[in-house]
């Protein structure tokens, strides 16, 4: 699966838009994760529990995202963006979207 935050891409033409497709996935931080998150900001730097999480919450959006393009029949997604929104206290919803398209190399 192609997948492209531009709309277009390098060396193929679209050959037709199927529709937006999007993967959602919705993350909380546990009780040690905090604990351990704020043990890691005393001494300042990197928050790696937290960068962890935000990285595996886009990752499986991403490919919740390239699942439901698969199913609709694309070849690519063109156009894709993360978004993220706070649900409630510590409860981050995580949204990878972009326009599902068939793709003809040129």
């Amino acid at each position: 699966m192609l997948v492209a935050t531009t709309s277009e891409i390098a060396g193929y033409r679209i050959a037709s838009h199927i529709g937006m497709v999007r993967g959602v996935t919705v993350r909380s931080r546990s009780v040690i994760g905090n604990f351990a998150g704020g043990l890691q900001s005393i001494f300042g730097g990197n928050l790696t529990i937290y960068s962890d999480l935000a990285d595996h919450a886009r990752q499986e959006a991403y490919d919740l995202m390239v699942q439901h393009a698969q199913r609709a029949g694309a070849d690519a997604v063109i156009g894709m963006r993360y978004d993220a929104n706070e649900i409630m206290d510590g409860i981050t919803e995580v949204l990878a979207y972009g326009t599902a398209v068939k793709v003809e190399r040129v």
